[in-house]
């Protein structure tokens, strides 16, 4: 998560199909969330999480106003609903829907890297103890166990995003077939091993643009990319804007969402299609 807004939906509007991760809190009003083939009221209070493989749309008839961030899970421990709607957020955790209101990360208030990530460990934390109540899963029990060779890929990808991974790397390091890797990823997360690669260096690239000055060349290989042109493209593929543009003002993000509904179409299976023939540089580790 890296930033956060207030945004007022006219009465009427309709909203268009977007493709990307997203958290919603209702301030005022309400909204029809559909997303995976089903409609969702939303009421003031409500919050709702949007993973980036579901396609989804909003719309109001009399009006409203919402909190929206980047949100975005990238190691799940449990097996969530996508989308994740928690009812009466507001009323269950109105310490932290207070926090992301009064200091928004693109607002006056505006929070370092780390102060963004505590955000969304928050944020994170409050859905998912929500949606294991609302379930009747419970938080006292064992946690329900993401799969154990998911989560070992995952935990290498976030601990080295710059290395030159492929799917069939990926597979091997847990002695897997490519295909066998693939359905594993897709019955825990509901996406790809290369989606959730995608992920990992996005929020890899986000963190280390916003908390420091260097280059996005060298971004760009910290986080596993052949050149800079090349993490451009899928920078911008990922959030409607470049790199920099995104750097000097990360809200402009929010006006380019809408333009991210065909971002998941004609993908390749193919991890390593970012990478230059030669050699990666890898800067340092981003986490």
């Amino acid at each position: 998560m890296t930033f956060a807004y207030q945004e007022e939906l006219a009465a009427g509007s309709a909203g268009e199909d977007v493709r990307n991760a997203g958290w919603l809190l209702v301030d005022d009003g309400t909204v029809v969330l559909t997303a995976a083939g089903q409609s969702h009221l939303l009421r003031a209070g409500d919050a709702a999480l949007v993973g980036g493989q579901v396609r989804h749309r909003l719309a109001t008839h009399d009006g409203a106003v919402l909190t929206r961030a980047d949100l975005r899970a990238v190691a799940v421990a449990y097996p969530l609903a996508n989308p994740l709607v928690v009812r009466d957020f507001v009323g269950r955790h109105g310490g932290v829907a207070e926090l992301v209101r009064r200091c928004p990360l693109a607002g006056p208030c505006r929070p370092s890297a780390l102060f963004a990530s505590g955000y969304a460990s928050l944020l994170g934390a409050a859905m998912t103890a929500s949606w294991l109540e609302d379930t009747g899963r419970g938080t006292d029990g064992p946690a329900p166990v993401l799969d154990p060779a998911v989560a070992q890929v995952l935990s290498a990808l976030i601990d080295d995003p710059g290395r030159a991974w492929s799917v069939e790397s990926m597979a091997e390091s847990v002695h897997l077939s490519r295909s066998a890797l693939g359905e594993r990823f897709r019955r825990s997360l509901g996406q790809s091993p290369s989606e959730a690669l995608r992920d990992v260096r996005m929020r890899a690239a986000r963190h280390l643009l916003a908390g420091s000055d260097r280059p996005v060349e060298q971004v760009a290989y910290a986080v596993g990319y052949g050149s800079g042109a090349a993490f451009s493209r899928a920078f911008t593929a990922t959030h409607g804007i470049g790199p920099q543009a995104w750097r000097e003002d990360p809200s402009g993000a929010r006006d380019a969402e809408r333009t991210e509904a065909r971002r998941g179409d004609g993908r390749t299976d193919r991890a390593d299609e970012e990478h230059a023939p030669d050699a990666v540089l890898v800067e340092d580790r981003a986490s």
